[in-house]
């Protein structure tokens, strides 16, 4: 008789939808490994409540709407820190991208084993006006940047040789 229960009870999960969260808050822009982002928390201690801020660099980001999540790492005082932040958090409240970093990686996990400049991240280099084109379009970074393309056509530059 109990395994008829149990039968009955995993038929009645099978047609369950998935539940989905949805806040109202301000949206986070578009992140992607090796920016370096200022994330604003709100911490509440006791019966107060303050605002902490936490700059760094994003090492990974999970994507996903209710379940998303992105990871920031920096150094202070010459120890890595590195917190987990989830993207429908209420907790958030602000999260502003400082620079777009040029990576070939989606983990970045081989910073924890860099110190100084050797764990120094290239910028992306875009104009103004085209980068919030783009991040008004809803479109991240990479998929944006061009190719780089031949100037005027040319596709090789020979240099000039004088006959003497």
């Amino acid at each position: 008789m109990a395994k008829t229960a149990e039968k009955a009870k995993i038929s009645e999960n099978k047609g369950a939808k998935p539940r989905t969260l949805s806040l109202k808050r301000a949206a986070i822009p578009r992140l992607a490994p090796g920016d370096t982002v200022k994330v604003t928390s709100r911490i509440i201690e006791g019966d107060k409540e303050r605002t902490q801020l936490f700059q760094g660099v994003v090492l990974k980001v999970r994507a996903g709407d209710a379940d998303g999540n992105f990871t920031v790492r920096r150094v202070a005082y010459g120890v890595g820190v590195e917190r987990t932040f989830p993207l429908a958090s209420p907790m958030i409240a602000k999260v502003e991208v400082v620079r777009h970093g040029r990576v070939r990686r989606a983990r970045l996990f081989y910073l924890r084993n860099l110190s100084g400049k050797a764990a120094r991240i290239k910028e992306k280099r875009l104009s103004k006006e085209k980068l919030a084109m783009i991040e008004a379009a809803g479109v991240s970074v990479e998929e944006a940047a061009p190719e780089e393309a031949p100037v005027d056509g040319v596709t090789e530059i020979v240099p000039e040789t004088s006959v003497a």
